[in-house]
């Protein structure tokens, strides 16, 4: 019975005419008619009943932050259209200022570890639809203050902070030295093992700034290759204790921003 099924179904699907199935164009393809849908992570806004989600338009090569409504799951608005700042080349991923005015937007992320990355990060005001850069190198995990008022970043394992009104930088320290000192950024075995990056954050107030300061300058080396798309591979060292040996020491800092002072808390 099973195998006069079989017959039945070879020939019905022998009949189908060929001129009946639908030619697929290169338009298709990479146009994106063909990708499956999906939501990224969403972000619930505060005192409202909605939500913001990163899209991207594969054929344009723009990213949108969407706004959509809870409770109709329909998109309402657009917060930021990439295709709209030409100085942005896109959108990897956003933070929401505490007051949700601004958002801070990371772009051309170049990996380092598993979870560590650099940036360009890019500061857009909603209400004014202005776009300004955080400054002209990549960066690592910046992060608004709780006053919204300034910017904190970690570059060449010193710490930062951006004053947005007065656009002014200020370096809170000043040993972060490869291989060595590393200020407010995890080193590897911390963010190996517990899954995180970012060593420092803001109080409440915005104006004090604490952080972790790693002196890994005992710890042994560690060497590898990495093969990128040169001829040759390029070595890559950092610091890796492996059991029994040296980690990295630790200890606590405050920066006080009116004061521009730090102290050690032990």
């Amino acid at each position: 019975m099973n195998y006069i099924k079989g017959l039945l179904f070879l020939f019905l699907m022998a009949s189908v005419p060929v001129k009946a199935q639908q030619k697929i164009t290169l338009e298709q393809i990479w146009g994106g008619a063909f990708r499956t849908k999906g939501m990224d992570e969403l972000q619930a806004m505060k005192n409202t009943n909605q939500y913001t989600v990163l899209n991207s338009a594969r054929g344009s090569n723009s990213s949108q932050i969407d706004l959509y409504d809870f409770a109709t799951l329909e998109k309402t608005g657009t917060l930021l259209d990439s295709k709209n700042h030409k100085e942005l080349p896109g959108i990897d991923s956003y933070t929401f200022s505490p007051d949700e005015k601004k958002i801070l937007i990371a772009s051309n992320s170049e990996q380092i570890f598993r979870h560590s990355f650099l940036a360009d990060y890019y500061i857009y005001d909603i209400a004014s639809k202005s776009l300004t850069k955080l400054a002209d190198h990549k960066v690592q995990e910046p992060s608004f203050s709780a006053d919204n008022s300034k910017v904190a970043y970690a570059y060449e394992n010193n710490l930062y902070v951006f004053d947005m009104a007065a656009k002014k930088h200020t370096q809170i320290t000043k040993d972060g030295k490869k291989n060595a000192i590393i200020n407010g950024i995890t080193d590897w075995v911390y963010e190996e093992e517990f899954s995180f990056v970012k060593a420092y954050d803001w109080n409440a107030a915005g104006d004090k700034v604490a952080f972790i300061r790693f002196d890994e300058t005992a710890v042994p080396e560690f060497s590898m290759d990495v093969y990128n798309s040169g001829l040759y591979p390029t070595q890559h060292v950092f610091k890796y204790p492996k059991a029994g040996e040296k980690n990295a020491v630790v200890s606590l800092h405050i920066y006080d921003v009116k004061a521009n002072s730090t102290k050690e808390i032990k």
